[in-house]
């Protein structure tokens, strides 16, 4: 199994920066996750996005399913409430000591097409597992989390202790040089970066990353593992917007995965 990355380890690939996306941007950080129409006109006016601009953008994130509209408020949908809940774990991941268990997830359902298939394999990877060899997914079980009880349907779950050193399974289900050499290239990147419009964008691409982040307990993470610091360098930049999201929202917000 291999993670959501760039090209080449080590380099920043960024995505543009649209109206929708600075949109998306504050209110996945917002809690709760709504904004009036007059804060958002405010909000985007730094990264050069005029207020027609952002009504229609609004429009099209309202018929996309995208937002819902309550009078001039506007707010995430199921859907990105579950991406909201799934942003908040990566930057929040809860974790136990680790005792040497390992979670393993066995794929028993047969006959699935390959649609099926693939939003299995992204559901599982979103929970931090990673594929030994297909259909046979495990992790450390340092993971504060349950599985979801709708996974009985096509897996058996099951707890392990593999004879396999520990270090060496991690090697073969994450590429972790690679994870290592991009975050610390996005720390870079963040260090530099001036113009609101490349922090955001610097700051979404760190989330992006997070959430790959298999979480590794200390005695299993490589040495230098730039996770924490890619979290610490998030909330740091967090603090710089709460100024900017005073009266908007109850907190301030974060750039969109």
């Amino acid at each position: 199994m291999r993670m959501n990355m760039p090209v080449q380890p080590g380099e920043v690939v960024l995505r543009s920066l649209s109206a929708r996306s600075v949109v998306l941007s504050l209110l996945l950080g917002a809690h709760p996750p709504r904004l009036p129409v007059k804060d958002l006109v405010r909000l985007v006016k730094p990264f050069g996005i005029g207020g027609s601009t952002l009504r229609a953008a609004l429009s099209r994130m309202v018929a996309a399913g995208d937002l819902r509209r309550t009078d001039a408020v506007y707010g995430l949908s199921d859907r990105l409430l579950a991406r909201q809940r799934r942003q908040d774990d990566a930057l929040h991941p809860g974790t136990r000591a680790w005792d040497g268990d390992w979670e393993m997830a066995v794929i028993t359902a047969t006959g699935r097409g390959p649609a099926e298939r693939a939003e299995l394999r992204a559901r599982l990877t979103d929970l931090r597992l990673g594929e030994l060899r297909e259909g046979v997914w495990l992790r450390p079980a340092n993971l504060d989390r349950p599985l979801p009880d709708d996974l009985e349907r096509v897996a058996q779950r099951y707890t392990v202790r593999p004879e396999r050193p520990a270090r060496d399974l991690v090697a073969l289900l994450w590429p972790l040089d690679a994870w290592a050499a991009t975050g610390r290239a996005l720390l870079a990147h963040a260090a530099r970066a001036d113009r609101p419009a490349d922090r955001l964008t610097g700051y979404a691409a760190v989330v992006r990353h997070l959430l790959t982040d298999p979480v590794l307990p200390p005695a299993l993470a490589p040495a230098d593992w730039p996770a924490t610091a890619l979290r610490a360098a998030y909330t740091d930049y967090l603090r710089e917007l709460t100024g900017t999201v005073r009266g908007a929202a109850g907190r301030p917000p974060g750039p969109a995965m």
